[in-house]
């Protein structure tokens, strides 16, 4: 069989590992298929060598548009800190969406789904990326269904990743895709990664709860209750001490945060939790009373809704020390 195509394309500040991370695993998917099974090729936007976002530098193989005029059987775009920022030229954008579509599947590796909108490549399709910056590939995207706690993605032809080392884990659902479970299997055991990783990738966000914000009764209600977060912080209560009426309270909240009132105190919550599975070993019990829900079977609940996994897998995974 004729080694199937991996096309990477990489602009200049590219996050290294979205680059090396996914070739690694195409390569070592050669080695423990005992064939070519994949011919890979980095693909750069301008002549010269490539800086990534560490100061690293890359040789592309192929220029394009000029060299990279021929279809690929998967043509991948990496990431990058600020590619939201970037605006590709006409004659690029026209190439990576003529070469997608003449491409068996394409795709992007984190912050790379940016590119792809910009090709007009996302429109009715299920999409991931990095969580930072999901939200702003919605407003910018709105014809794309965003899918924000997901590692990978499958839609058609399109595959999308999530942040930075989820381009290992599309890398070899690509490879299980094309040779089987068990040379993909067999790539994971030789990188040391999961097959499949448990839970979604907001498990790893650090985004939490934004500085306060709204007029200044709402700021020291929303410090109040991120210092307090074990208290009753019903809507009645939060409003009396804005001096306002409760209904009042909660539409003025929502305007001026954008969350109601109960999203608030929930993901101030949430953020307590993690705070205390990552450094305390106590009973959940405990962690649920320190942190203001009613009991352990609705602290476990709340969580796996917000974080994508359970509350003894988030310990597991991050607890300190």
């Amino acid at each position: 069989m004729e080694p199937r195509s991996i096309a990477l394309l990489a602009l200049p500040d590219v996050q290294l590992l979205d680059v090396a991370g996914p070739l690694d695993v195409f390569a070592e998917a050669n080695a423990q298929s005992g064939r070519a099974a994949y011919s890979l090729s980095l693909i750069g936007t301008e002549r010269g060598p490539i800086t990534t976002s560490s100061g690293r530098r890359l040789i592309a193989d192929l220029v394009a548009p000029a060299e990279a005029g021929a279809a690929f059987d998967t043509l991948l775009v990496a990431g990058a800190p600020r590619i939201h920022e970037a605006a590709l030229a006409p004659d690029l954008l026209a190439w990576l969406a003529d070469a997608a579509a003449r491409s068996r599947r394409y795709g992007s590796v984190c912050s790379g789904a940016f590119l792809l909108g910009q090709a007009g490549l996302l429109d009715g399709r299920r999409v991931t990326t990095h969580w930072a910056v999901a939200e702003m590939l919605a407003a910018r995207y709105p014809g794309a269904r965003i899918e924000p706690d997901a590692i990978c993605l499958f839609d058609g032809p399109l595959r999308t990743a999530a942040g930075v080392t989820a381009g290992l884990d599309l890398a070899l659902a690509l490879v299980e895709e094309d040779l089987g479970v068990e040379i993909a299997r067999r790539v994971a055991a030789q990188l040391v990664m999961f097959f499949k990783r448990g839970g979604g990738q907001m498990q790893f966000s650090r985004r939490g709860v934004s500085a306060p914000s709204g007029r200044s009764a709402l700021q020291e209600v929303q410090r109040w209750v991120a210092a307090h977060p074990a208290e009753d912080h019903g809507v009645e209560r939060l409003a009396a001490r804005t001096g306002m009426s409760p209904r009042h309270f909660a539409r003025v909240f929502r305007t001026e945060t954008g969350l109601t009132p109960a999203a608030y105190v929930e993901t101030v919550r949430i953020e307590a939790v993690r705070r205390l599975l990552e450094t305390r070993d106590i009973a959940l019990k405990q962690v649920a009373g320190a942190c203001g829900f009613r009991d352990a079977d609705t602290l476990r609940r709340a969580f796996t809704r917000r974080v994508g996994t359970s509350p003894a897998e988030y310990r597991r995974r991050h607890a300190r020390g």
